[in-house]
């Protein structure tokens, strides 16, 4: 009973001991708290960053490329704030912001080309907080968590049936110069396989595309092609061929193309194509093969026109014939509204308003500017809108609404010496009119028995077999030449 007690005593005394140290441990470490503190904090998780993507500039815009970055990191940002200017498929757009606060971190730097739309290129943070510990999201890759099971779970199989010492990886078959077919030289270097591994079967050694595909059979992974294809290497019989060939025998068919080499047969230099160089040639590519193009050409006489402009040139007024044109082309759609459809999925659709596409040619490619309510402007203020738009389109400062809309395309090589020609009709427009140049022509005066000179030139208009059928591109010739060759109905309409 006594030493039940005593051992009773001990313990309780020993607790009060153990309660009085943590007591002492807590007061004498007062930082835990600040430590808990330290850890949950935003300078070691990280500010939760605003994201800016690529946007969509375009309608057509799959990718662009940054041209050059208008706010540096650490500077403040406000809604509607230019950020950087992007290269567009059709032209260079400036982006602006639709947050406000801190540009903390640029993603993609000046220069980077083809950034697909939705791609991450800057981060922002908002006002007040530390932008240098802006959180940055990892990058988005697949997972290649796949590979290496794949490359475990095959080693037991490959190493399985050997023999105690494995047997060394085949050597080349051929020490002289490869030959290979087109085919197999595509299926060999799209799989990354060493062409001196395939058995050739074709004649004087040349390894055909059945060659090929037996080593890509053997061999699915690179790595693997040696342990893989010993098991099949003496299934073929040894063929002649195999030896060097002899000197002066014929080279490899056909030669391998190497970029970067000028002056070699066989030879090529990568250009890099500009979006809009893609964006060009797809459509293009979409007009020739979805549009039944029908064409029509009609001569103008030009001499009203030209005298017009002589007196108009004394009075200071400088205009050229390609604003003619333009005003007499929408005067013409204005008097036949039916030729100014578009073509959309469901079918035609009349238009309410007359905006002229005019084409004008720049070092990244073809660009066509438009001229708004053509039909009611008169030839100098057309001519004023053209220069400046196609100095716009020159200097890739287009805005989207200065190049998205239109309802009918002109195209004009006069200026080239191209008497002629027929041009690829702009979807989802249903006509463009290629204008040429003017030619002086002797002509026979019925009433008066007499030649006079003429100043015609040819216009060829490429319609939309869809919606403007070949007697609908008649008449609309025919009151076009009409408005072209009488300046003054223009004024009329």
């Amino acid at each position: 009973m006594a030493a039940s007690l005593l051992l009773g005593r001990q313990g309780i005394l020993f607790g009060l001991r153990l309660s009085s140290l943590n007591k002492c441990l807590l007061a004498a470490h007062p930082c835990q708290e600040h430590v808990r503190h330290f850890f949950q904090s935003p300078w070691i998780l990280g500010v939760s960053p605003l994201k800016v993507q690529m946007p969509a500039l375009s309608p057509t815009m799959e990718e662009g490329n940054i041209v050059k970055w208008l706010v540096k990191e650490g500077e403040p940002v406000a809604v509607g704030d230019a950020l950087c200017e992007i290269e567009t498929d059709k032209a260079v757009v400036t982006m602006e912001s639709n947050d406000d606060g801190v540009l903390a971190k640029i993603l993609m730097e000046e220069g980077s080309r083809n950034v697909r739309l939705g791609t991450l290129i800057a981060l922002m943070v908002e006002e007040g907080q530390d932008w240098k510990q802006v959180e940055i999201p990892a990058p988005d890759a697949a997972p290649p968590a796949a590979a290496p099971p794949a490359t475990h779970s095959a080693a037991p199989s490959v190493v399985a049936p050997a023999a105690p010492s494995p047997p060394p990886p085949p050597q080349p078959a051929m020490s002289g110069p490869l030959r290979l077919s087109p085919a197999a030289r595509h299926i060999l270097d799209t799989h990354g396989i060493d062409p001196k591994l395939a058995t050739p079967t074709g004649p004087r050694g040349l390894i055909t595309k059945e060659d090929a595909l037996n080593l890509l059979k053997g061999s699915p992974v690179p790595k693997a092609t040696p342990a893989s294809v010993a098991p099949a290497a003496p299934s073929p019989a040894p063929t002649p061929a195999a030896a060097p060939p002899p000197p002066g025998s014929r080279p490899n068919i056909p030669p391998l193309s190497v970029p970067g080499k000028p002056g070699t047969p066989g030879t090529f230099t990568e250009l890099p194509a500009s979006n809009i160089r893609r964006v060009i040639a797809q459509r293009l590519t979409l007009s020739k093969t979805t549009i039944p193009h029908a064409y029509a050409s009609i001569d103008c006489d030009m001499a009203a026109v030209m005298q017009l402009r002589k007196h108009l040139a004394k009075e200071q007024i400088k205009v050229s014939v390609n604003d003619f044109v333009i005003k007499a082309a929408a005067v013409t759609l204005k008097e036949m509204p039916e030729v100014n459809v578009t073509w959309s999925g469901e079918g035609p659709q009349a238009l309410d308003s007359i905006h002229i596409s005019i084409a004008v040619a720049t070092e990244k490619g073809l660009i066509t500017p438009i001229i708004k309510d053509a039909a009611n402007k008169g030839v100098q203020e057309i001519s004023s809108n053209a220069k400046a738009l196609a100095q716009k389109a020159r200097d890739g400062k287009l805005l989207p609404e200065e190049y998205q809309g239109g309802s009918f395309s002109i195209s004009n090589l006069g200026m080239f010496g191209i008497s002629g020609f027929s041009a690829v009709i702009n979807p989802p427009q249903a006509c463009i009119l290629a204008v040429g140049t003017s030619r002086a022509e002797l002509k026979m005066c019925e009433d008066e028995q007499t030649l006079r000179t003429q100043q015609l030139m040819t216009v060829t208009l490429s319609s939309d077999g869809r919606l403007v059928d070949d007697e609908l591109a008649s008449r609309f010739l025919d009151k076009f030449r009409a408005n072209l060759e009488q300046p003054q109905r223009m004024a009329l309409a």
